[in-house]
């Protein structure tokens, strides 16, 4: 039985980890194939910012500032790549939680790409992102290694 599946809007976690950029790249490449929308997330993480830093709003505001103009490299890697309708998003939070109960919905994907290990540290240790997301997702997760 052949099955051809095609997306029409995928949605992308990146966070400069080797495997999120195998995945953005998995990603522009599906994207373009079938004519998708991407979108391009990343998530400012909170265990990333230290309680003196939290107490300083230009501090997070800062680092938010980065986030956003880091993923408009991405959104211009995307758009020379073919990708006619790409997207960006930042967000703050814990990244697969965040991802899963915030961005999904306003996105409406129907493919989330995410790559198997996030570049934090934290996170390896107390469970995988990209598993928390593919058991919670409404929608097909796709994991590139």
């Amino acid at each position: 039985m052949d099955v051809e599946i095609n997306f029409k809007n995928i949605l992308v976690a990146v966070d400069d980890s080797d495997d999120a950029l195998l995945a953005f790249k998995y990603a522009i490449s599906r994207a373009k194939s079938e004519g998708a929308k991407l979108t391009i997330v990343s998530v400012l993480e909170d265990e990333e910012i230290n309680v003196f830093q939290s107490l300083s709003g230009q501090f997070v505001h800062g680092k938010y500032e980065d986030l956003e103009k880091h993923l408009e490299k991405y959104k211009q890697t995307a758009e020379e790549a073919g990708v006619a309708d790409v997207n960006v998003i930042a967000s703050t939070g814990e990244a697969g939680e965040t991802i899963i109960k915030d961005v999904l919905p306003k996105i409406n994907p129907d493919l989330l790409i995410v790559g198997s290990e996030s570049k934090k540290g934290l996170a390896r240790h107390f469970g995988s992102q990209a598993a928390y997301m593919a058991k919670y997702s409404p929608v097909s997760v796709m994991v590139i290694r």
